[in-house]
């Protein structure tokens, strides 16, 4: 195996003076297979972070769930995933089609606060000739996270993503139904219902596979209202000293009030606790 990296990384090494640290972490963690501790991190990660490319090179970072061990361990040089039913663009799909090089990136948040990446190339594989070569497979019994296909990646290099810049991070429990009756009288009680139905609304199994656009996260970042008030076309920089466009006033008031109304429901919201620290 020659010296990992691309011949971009090394020619900054040489610039930046980093040679000797970069060949110290190459020599000491870039494996060209999974070792053991690696395979079993990489048995219990519920998530991780791809990146693909297509054939010009055009970059695409993607994130893919699922229960503990859907990312599969062939054995030390394979790994395999599930594509669930999607919004049907296939872009990571498309990307290896055309360039089966990837980028695979785990973190664990919660227990060991460390990293994993993985770089190899990619092949997409129906779901009967994957199970047929390897027929220990699982079968998920949620539909939604049924295998449309898989993807078959063998590993090219496995190194660790260093744990200083790692948030610790903690699930949040789902609420009990019922939970604030024992807690509360009266209009506390009523207000701490509804802190308890937001907490179950939002901490509800995932909906794997639904088509239903609220569930999926609606239009969140305002996309599709742009594209029907016809405002998908980002305005054009006006010229150095020429006049800018004043926003109407009607803009102006629409947006204070949508501020307003949702600043009032999560003050109606809010239950007071105490500060913790941003991370625990």
């Amino acid at each position: 195996m020659g010296r990992p990296g691309s011949d971009g990384e090394h020619l900054l090494q040489r610039r930046l003076g980093t040679v000797e640290r970069a060949d110290r972490f190459y020599d000491d963690q870039v494996l060209d297979h999974l070792n053991v501790r690696m395979r079993e991190f990489i048995g219990r990660q519920e998530m991780f972070f791809l990146a693909t490319a297509d054939r010009h090179g055009e970059c695409d970072s993607t994130f893919r769930a699922g229960p503990p061990g859907f990312l599969q361990v062939l054995d030390a040089r394979t790994l395999a995933y599930p594509e669930y039913r999607g919004n049907g663009v296939l872009a990571s799909l498309g990307n290896i089609e055309e360039n089966p090089h990837l980028g695979i990136l785990m973190v664990d948040f919660l227990r060991d606060r460390i990293g994993l990446h993985v770089n190899g190339r990619a092949r997409v594989v129906e779901d009967a000739a994957m199970r047929a070569a390897h027929p220990g497979l699982p079968v998920d019994p949620v539909p939604g996270r049924r295998a449309v296909v898989w993807v078959e990646v063998t590993v090219e290099e496995a190194y660790i993503h260093c744990a200083k810049h790692i948030p610790h991070l903690q699930k949040v429990p789902t609420q009990r139904r019922g939970a604030a009756d024992g807690r509360h009288r009266g209009p506390e009680r009523e207000a701490a219902r509804g802190h308890d139905r937001e907490h179950r609304e939002r901490d509800r199994e995932q909906d794997w596979g639904t088509d239903d656009v609220k569930r999926k996260g609606g239009d969140f970042f305002g996309a599709a209202a742009e594209a029907r008030e016809g405002r998908r076309t980002p305005p054009v920089p006006a010229p150095e000293g020429a006049s800018r466009p004043v926003p109407r006033p009607e803009e102006w008031r629409e947006a204070a009030e949508r501020v307003l109304a949702e600043a009032r429901q999560r003050a109606a919201r809010r239950v007071e606790q105490p500060f913790s620290g941003w991370f625990r």
